[in-house]
């Protein structure tokens, strides 16, 4: 598995990551939500490089231009609900995609100890696509490697598949490699951080992103 870690670059996408850490920044939930999407805008054109494309003849006003352009058929996929304004990014940008959405939860049956559970998918056919599935955490990795599961299972093997999320923790990275090590898979991600709590949530992280996004919930 290739995997793209973006923060090591020096670009725009470190400005837009420290401000949905901050704790002096991020409780605006309408900054939260649009630095979100310009986090997937920013991987969607970094990720666009590594596409195949095909040459388009273009009419203009005063002649013909030869264009290359993105070949593939992408499907932009996101577990809900932290993944939307991530997903919107990824579709600002590749903007004709198929779109997918999956329902993935944690069911904990006390303080530390959850499973993940996949209710609902949503997604047109995958066979021969390049599939691109978001989620801004990637804590345990478990629920992408899941919610990629569920949806190939019923809706088709894509040819390729981008796995997308904007903080990951070394042990999500390891298991997403460990667990996905049969399909051609890349991981994008802006951030790697060191470790989980007994919650498993991501340390340093940014805490909860559903929540941040779109405010508490019961």
């Amino acid at each position: 598995m290739q995997i793209h870690h973006l923060s090591e670059q020096r670009s725009l996408l470190n400005h837009f990551i420290e401000e949905i850490r901050s704790v002096e920044k991020q409780g605006d939930s309408m900054r939260f939500r649009r630095n979100m999407e310009r986090l997937g805008e920013v991987m969607a054109y970094e990720m666009s490089k590594t596409m195949s494309y095909k040459t388009k003849n273009v009419i203009t006003p005063l002649g013909t231009a030869s264009v290359n352009v993105v070949s593939d058929k992408i499907v932009i996929g996101s577990i809900l609900r932290a993944g939307l304004p991530f997903h919107t990014g990824f579709l600002n940008y590749f903007d004709g995609a198929e779109n997918a959405f999956v329902s993935a939860y944690r069911k904990y049956y006390d303080n530390t100890h959850f499973d993940i559970h996949v209710e609902y998918i949503s997604a047109p056919a995958l066979d021969g696509k390049t599939l691109i599935l978001c989620d801004p955490m990637l804590a345990t990795g478990s629920s992408m490697v899941l919610a990629y599961r569920a949806i190939a299972s019923s809706h088709g093997k894509p040819a390729k598949v981008h796995i997308a999320g904007i903080i990951a923790s070394k042990q999500a990275v390891e298991y997403v490699q460990q667990h996905l090590a049969d399909i051609d898979v890349t991981l994008w991600v802006a951030a790697i951080d060191p470790e989980l709590n007994d919650h498993a949530y991501i340390v340093p992280g940014i805490g909860d992103a559903g929540d941040l996004a779109y405010g508490d919930k019961l």
